[in-house]
């Protein structure tokens, strides 16, 4: 990556690195550095992005519970929107990646994008300190922060997932009630989740068929969010 590259990356990221090494760091991935890569910048950002964020909501909404946190931060900093915020950053044209990562489209791949960004967390961390390193982050995130909700926290597994699916034009899950055991109101309802545009599916018993649907969505947007 050139003197030139790295100048205008540093003009979107918000922040001018001193050290550019610590930055190309930031953005080698393994395949193309086994020794000297991201994946240590990588591991600290995860905590400090975590932190920031933490931090952020437990300010802003004094009134949330627990719960709500958790699921608020959960929504922040899964590794889709962590691969959204890297695309807005153009990270993906500063990666440094191994002849296979490349041809196989790493550079779009949400999990490398994702990391890519911690590992850049991770850098800012070192070399500016804390208070910069939140102050940049929460720029990144400025737009999600600010439609991020305890209400919006606590839509059910269905309706996340539906909106996970919309969000990236991808077929709806379909429901399927694979068998119903009992009489009522004992029933157990065995019920599977479709997501045909990944050949998975995901089943769940429950006392009721919506039971089942949600607890078959939640395992099924759980499964997307660790693929990202």
């Amino acid at each position: 990556m050139t003197a030139v590259d790295l100048a205008r990356l540093c003009k979107r990221l918000g922040y001018q690195f001193q050290d550019e090494r610590l930055l190309q760091q930031a953005l080698t991935h393994r395949s193309a550095d086994r020794r000297h890569n991201n994946e240590r910048l990588e591991f600290l950002g995860d905590a400090q992005l975590g932190q920031i964020i933490t931090r952020w909501l437990f300010d802003h909404f004094p009134e949330a519970r627990e719960g709500q946190l958790t699921r608020m931060r959960s929504i922040l900093v899964r590794g889709a929107m962590l691969a959204e915020v890297a695309r807005e950053l153009d990270l993906g044209a500063c990666l440094l990646l191994g002849g296979g990562e490349m041809k196989s489209g790493g550079h779009r791949r949400d999990s490398i994008l994702a990391d890519a960004l911690e590992a850049v967390v991770g850098a800012l961390l070192l070399e500016a300190g804390e208070d910069v390193c939140r102050r940049v982050v929460l720029a990144w995130f400025a737009s999600r922060l600010a439609e991020v909700s305890p209400q919006n926290a606590d839509k059910d597994a269905k309706t996340r997932l539906q909106e996970w699916l919309q969000a990236r034009q991808l077929p709806l899950p379909e429901y399927t009630v694979l068998d119903i055991r009992g009489q009522a109101p004992d029933q157990q309802f065995d019920l599977q989740c479709a997501l045909t545009s990944h050949d998975q599916t995901f089943t769940a018993t429950g006392s009721s068929r919506r039971r089942a649907e949600q607890d078959a969505a939640a395992a099924a947007l759980a499964w997307l969010e660790e693929q990202a």
